[in-house]
């Protein structure tokens, strides 16, 4: 797609007559999908992209909390820079003709059933090291509500086992701290007591989930386990890490938790930003309704 940029960079000061300052973002925008695209699809043919992808990178750019004007401007990149290809004919359809701003969709967040997480951890079954460091990757994600990140950067000592707490450091390096059950508490020990033993070739990694190698895992890697553990758990959602966040607080909502204590274990500065959880619930109940009330 690189061999693009350039004749994509010059219709748009040519034909469209845009201020340098524009061009010059839409270019970079181009330039951060691309490299996106090559990092986790391994994809550079863009007739090979399609409407999905995208919305991964627009999923990716919301879990790295760039602002909406950020994530709106890219996706006006991005139908530029298709419109241009197809222009071009370098591709014969324009899956973006399709996809609306995000500025003009009010997104509720996607989440699991219990039965999908149920089906997503048994695809971790199994005693190797990175099937038990792999189970407790979907344990920590949908028990404790982590952010990618947060999960990320959990350091070795971040659980203690006497009060069932995990410390995590969420954004603006705020330190919150987020109860775990039972069912975590036997994956953790489990992990530390076979497979990161295994993992850490240096004894001197502070980060609790390493990789093969021994290093600190990446929001990328965890990204690209979760798309294949949902495929072989036959989920047809398009999920992300932070699809078990969702679930883990849609769940607690549904079960009768109160939102304070929601916003609380997710670390949200503000209520409003846990409050979107409580539609997703709406929309349950209006089922039920629908189904059940005589007049509905």
């Amino acid at each position: 797609m690189l061999q693009h940029v350039q004749p994509f960079k010059a219709s748009l000061l040519l034909e469209q007559g845009l201020a340098e300052a524009t061009i010059t973002a839409y270019v970079s925008d181009i330039l951060d999908f691309i490299r996106y695209i090559d990092r986790t699809h391994n994809q550079d043919n863009p007739a090979k992209i399609n409407r999905f992808d995208i919305l991964d990178y627009l999923e990716f750019m919301q879990q790295a909390e760039k602002a909406v004007s950020t994530i709106t401007r890219r996706m006006i990149s991005i139908k530029l820079f298709f419109r241009f290809l197809l222009k071009e004919r370098i591709i014969f359809e324009n899956v973006t003709e399709v996809m609306d701003s995000p500025r003009l969709l009010k997104l509720i967040p996607d989440h699991l059933s219990e039965e999908e997480i149920d089906s997503l951890l048994l695809t971790c079954e199994g005693r190797e090291p990175l099937q038990v460091r792999n189970r407790l990757i979907l344990e920590l994600l949908y028990s404790c509500g982590l952010r990618v990140s947060e999960l990320c950067n959990l350091k070795v000592d971040a659980p203690n086992f006497d009060t069932a707490i995990v410390r995590v450091t969420g954004k603006g390096s705020k330190e919150r701290l987020v109860p775990f059950g039972k069912d975590a508490e036997q994956k953790i020990r489990d992990y530390l007591r076979t497979a990161r033993l295994k993992l850490d070739k240096t004894g001197k990694v502070p980060e609790l989930l390493l990789t093969q190698n021994g290093k600190k895992m990446t929001r990328t890697r965890i990204w690209q386990l979760i798309k294949k553990f949902a495929v072989e758990a036959g989920i047809s959602k398009n999920i992300f890490p932070h699809t078990l966040r969702h679930s883990f607080a849609s769940h607690l909502l549904k079960n009768g938790a109160d939102l304070r204590v929601i916003q609380e274990m997710l670390g949200h500065s503000d209520i409003s930003t846990t409050q979107v959880y409580t539609h997703v619930e709406s929309s349950r109940l209006a089922e039920v309704h629908k189904s059940f009330h005589p007049r509905a």
